[in-house]
């Protein structure tokens, strides 16, 4: 393995952190200033934060402290949490890693964002992400690569990798990203974190920048633990008013016996995977099952010709309709992959748009389906068919000996966005080069506390 970022001791889990400030054990300035020199020491190898302002994080932790100092009750009370390039948060530069918004000063925070603050996190930085959060690699023009913090060399995935970055590199203890696609589930998968993509609508979106997909992108939790991931998206959900697809979740409910998990290999796709991927997948099946975890072979079944190339004319006609006009006027302001994707949705039909609509409701109800009809409780399988890989290809080439296009490392998760179920990643294994591998974790549309219950048992077990 090559060489690794600057190395920090973990952090308390973000619950102890907030235990301590709210107790007067700690305060979030001291918190804020151990982040301050994390980030200092550790951001220049990683570039996982593009804002970074200790004046400012340091006014953030004052006014925590003096809400604290006079009782209020913060469940995130001195928490330290970089928030992604692509969500507002007022006052700051948020430039969607694009040279279209380097200038632009948010002129309002994402709801998501004021939950935050308002549960006594304090914004220790803004995280790169890919141009328009569209790419599995984060890297743009604006501010060059984010890299990975166990091996430089490599890329954390996209488009969520400076909040991976950050969180694993131990820079910060949560990091808020957003996943359309995967991209905050991929990038933990390849950090060995958890990322928790919430059944769509449990956390309010916006306001912000458009979508090229309006409906399929959730705000999301990236941390150690499920038990961390939890509690931030307990502090985030719920129905907003401002975002009409927002929504309060239901009273956990489910059946009165151990649940039922299908073990799915490959999601019911025929795809490649690697092989240290597929056999780590049949070792956690057997451990869950030797656990006492009712495991279950079963695959989700799919409509004929539906997968991600089915899926992505949605995301190219998006982009087409928002940035082709740029695009064409100058395209070297934007990244040429970006570009490619642009130019792919300006040839798009409305027919062709229609359809590729119609394959992601298929989708949905597919997915639907499966529950109901195999009478399963949860799926679990690979985050991703493969771990990262160098940071210089935008894509891996080859999976598992097989030549593959440039999503062939995201096929397993965007499916479960446009069913808008909740889907967790959280750290499985690692290769023989010690990279880690995530397994993905799904359940029924609005069942996010169930995901995350037995997510939590999974992991406990994984542990042992």
């Amino acid at each position: 393995m090559n060489a690794r970022a600057t190395t920090f001791p973990p952090w308390p889990s973000i619950a102890a952190i907030a235990e301590e400030v709210s107790a007067g054990r700690s305060t979030a300035s001291d918190q804020a200033e151990e982040a301050i020199r994390r980030i200092g020491q550790g951001n220049p190898s990683l570039n996982a934060i593009v804002l970074f302002d200790p004046v400012d994080i340091r006014r953030r932790a004052a006014e925590v402290d003096r809400r604290a100092k006079a009782g209020e009750a913060m469940p995130l009370a001195g928490v330290p949490v970089t928030i992604k390039d692509n969500l507002w948060v007022k006052g700051l530069r948020i430039t969607l890693g694009s040279n279209l918004f380097k200038d632009f000063v948010a002129p309002a925070s994402a709801i998501a964002v004021e939950r935050l603050e308002k549960a006594g996190a304090v914004i220790a930085g803004i995280s790169n992400t890919s141009e328009f959060a569209c790419k599995g690699q984060t890297t743009n023009l604006l501010h060059g690569a984010t890299r990975h913090p166990l091996d430089l060399s490599l890329t954390p995935g996209g488009s969520s990798g400076g909040p991976v970055s950050a969180v694993a590199g131990c820079l910060v203890p949560l990091a808020i990203g957003t996943d359309a696609g995967g991209s905050s589930r991929r990038p933990p998968a390849h950090t060995g974190l958890v990322g928790f993509k919430p059944s769509f609508g449990a956390i309010p979106y916006g306001p912000g920048f458009e979508e090229p997909v309006p409906w399929v992108s959730c705000v999301c939790p990236i941390a150690r633990s499920v038990a961390e991931a939890g509690l931030a998206f307990a502090v985030l959900s719920g129905f907003d008013p401002r975002d009409p697809d927002s929504f309060a979740l239901p009273a956990a409910h489910g059946p009165d016996r151990e649940p039922i998990i299908a073990f799915t290999p490959k999601w019911g796709l025929d795809v490649p995977v690697d092989s240290e991927v597929r056999q780590n997948m049949r070792d956690v099946a057997a451990v869950l099952r030797a656990a006492g975890l009712n495991i279950v072979y079963h695959d989700p079944a799919w409509p004929e010709g539906i997968g991600e190339n089915a899926l992505m004319p949605l995301q190219h006609a998006g982009l087409a309709a928002m940035y082709g006009a740029a695009w064409r006027e100058n395209p070297a302001q934007i990244d040429p992959d970006l570009g490619a994707q642009i130019e792919s949705g300006l040839k798009f039909t409305g027919v062709d748009t229609a359809r590729a609509w119609l394959a992601s409701d298929k989708v949905a109800r597919a997915a639907a389906a499966f529950f109901v009809e195999s009478g399963v409780d949860f799926a679990i399988g690979p985050t991703t068919p493969c771990c990262a890989w160098p940071i210089e290809l935008s894509a891996p080439p080859t999976i598992d000996g097989t030549a593959v296009g440039g999503r062939g490392h995201a096929v397993f998760t965007p499916l479960f966005n446009h069913s808008g179920q909740p889907a967790i990643s959280i750290p499985s294994g690692v290769n023989k080069e010690g990279l880690p591998i995530g397994l993905q974790i799904v359940g029924p549309r609005y069942e996010d506390a169930r995901v995350l219950e037995i997510a939590a048992r999974i992991e406990e077990i994984l542990a042992r």
